[in-house]
């Protein structure tokens, strides 16, 4: 199993409505791409937040394969919309983990 990691930090000025966003809408629409098997959303607790608060979420794809088609298929629109909605307010970065134990 992979875990598709996204860490976001989110401008204090958005970060309620983006929360909302994220719950409602993104979360939702990047699972129905049938590629995660299931998520979770963590705050970053201990960090500087003088810029706004910082999450990461977690996606969980069977296999290397699910992953890849979601890069290949989804990933690109998922991003672009992110943009279009909350412009340069967020800085995101992604690493992709394999679950050992």
């Amino acid at each position: 199993m992979l875990i598709y990691n996204v860490t976001v930090k989110i401008e204090t000025g958005i970060h309620q409505a983006w929360l909302q966003w994220m719950k409602e809408e993104h979360i939702p629409e990047v699972i129905s791409t049938g590629c995660f098997l299931k998520h979770q959303m963590l705050r970053l607790l201990e960090v500087d937040e003088t810029e706004g608060p910082t999450y990461a979420i977690q996606y969980y794809a069977e296999n290397n394969e699910a992953y890849q088609r979601y890069l290949e298929q989804h990933a690109t629109l998922m991003r672009q919309k992110g943009f279009d909605r909350w412009g340069n307010r967020f800085i995101a970065f992604r690493s992709i983990m394999e679950v050992i134990a």
